[in-house]
């Protein structure tokens, strides 16, 4: 294996603060809520460098028991991660109520309350291990009642190649056969979440105002992800690493793969937030030269419309775009993408270009909201 096994605690670790997963550290299946004791406690402005674990390899179908279950791909013991190992050995998850993921916190960051923006900006992805898995298992997918055919589950190894200088998965066209499909990685982490009120943990799969598992692919290295703080401190928490995922998620799962993250977190005051942003309600990413207002809910059709909604409202809140103006402008110019459709709440993410907007008089392009980090 050409790419290092980042084990826990080994390898660089360039944030302010490392977090590990551990069975400490970690929830299986639920996101965390206001009654969970943070496991780290920062300042607004500082970076965490966490340790992110993968579900896949973990799960009961697969025999819990990573070392077995990648061992009989070829990964020798070493290539496992002891993390990973120790978690399906001792973390408690109930598979007929939880959730797959294993997410990683929560981090109070003092001086986050109700009202404000938690800024998360990725700052650096590391994978912490060559290799991943893409599922289709349970009856669930786009293709629900079809695939998987039969009563089995499908999980999918997919190990990962240097092609002059750029990692790809790569796949076989049968199975057994040679590896000769290839796609490039984006990684990128499907869930970023805040804590929510109250004391009952969320099921980690449906997305919600709180973030959690929104499987927004454009969240990669240099990508910001702006929460609106539930509790105080916000609370928060990622995981649900991965690799590479297309628009859609189409068979369930993404190409799931650990990583080391290392994410800077900000609290943007409401006043801030509302001078830069309007009233946001659920998650806003910031990337590529994108700003992004997302839909969430149970019907596709409905979460299309809350992305046209909260993109006209971010237009004329940021731009001062007349309503009608707005949605001409986002029917122009603007790609509406499905970032899944599986996850039980369906996505769909708008992709507003800012550059756009330089020439709109007083905004001077508006800059991004302060975060603490100039005098």
């Amino acid at each position: 294996m050409t790419t290092p096994i980042l084990q826990p605690g080994r390898g660089d670790l360039p944030g302010d603060h490392y977090l590990a997963a551990t069975p400490g550290t970690v929830s299986w299946g639920r996101l965390p809520c206001a009654a969970d004791v943070p496991v780290l406690t920062i300042a607004s402005g500082e970076t965490v460098t966490v340790d992110t674990v993968s579900h896949e390899g973990l799960l009961e179908d697969q025999g819990s028991d990573p070392r077995a279950y990648f061992g009989s791909h070829g990964v020798p013991p070493e290539g496992v991660l002891d993390d990973a190992v120790t978690i399906a050995a001792e973390v408690a998850r109930d598979p007929a109520h939880d959730g797959p993921h294993v997410v990683t916190g929560p981090v109070r960051v003092e001086g986050a309350e109700p009202g404000d923006l938690l800024k998360v900006t990725v700052e650096r992805l590391q994978p912490r291990v060559p290799y991943g898995v893409v599922s289709n298992r349970h009856g669930k997918g786009a293709l629900a009642g079809e695939l998987p055919r039969g009563a089995h589950n499908v999980s999918v190894f997919c190990p990962v190649a240097d092609r002059a200088g750029r990692s790809v998965g790569t796949l076989p066209v049968t199975d057994g056969g040679p590896r000769v499909v290839e796609f490039p990685l984006a990684p990128f982490l499907g869930i970023m979440g805040v804590a929510v009120p109250g004391d009952e943990r969320p099921h980690s799969v449906p997305p919600g105002p709180h973030g959690g598992n929104i499987d927004i692919n454009l969240l990669v290295e240099g990508a910001e992800l702006y929460l609106p703080v539930q509790v105080a401190g916000a609370l928060a928490y990622v995981g649900d690493p991965h690799f590479a995922q297309g628009d859609g998620e189409v068979a369930l799962t993404a190409l799931e793969a650990s990583l080391r993250a290392t994410l800077r977190f900000d609290v943007v005051p409401r006043a801030e937030a509302l001078a830069a942003f309007g009233e946001v309600t659920g998650p806003l990413a910031r990337a590529g030269g994108y700003l992004v207002p997302t839909g969430l809910d149970e019907d596709l059709d409905e979460a299309m419309r809350r992305a046209v909604r909260a993109a006209i409202a971010l237009v004329r809140a940021r731009w001062g775009l007349e309503e009608h103006l707005a949605y001409a402008y986002l029917s122009a110019a603007t790609d509406f993408d499905v970032s899944q459709v599986v996850d039980v709440v369906c996505g769909v993410h708008a992709r507003i270009r800012e550059s756009d907007f330089d020439g709109v008089p007083g905004t001077g392009g508006a800059e991004h909201p302060s975060d603490g980090s100039e005098s």
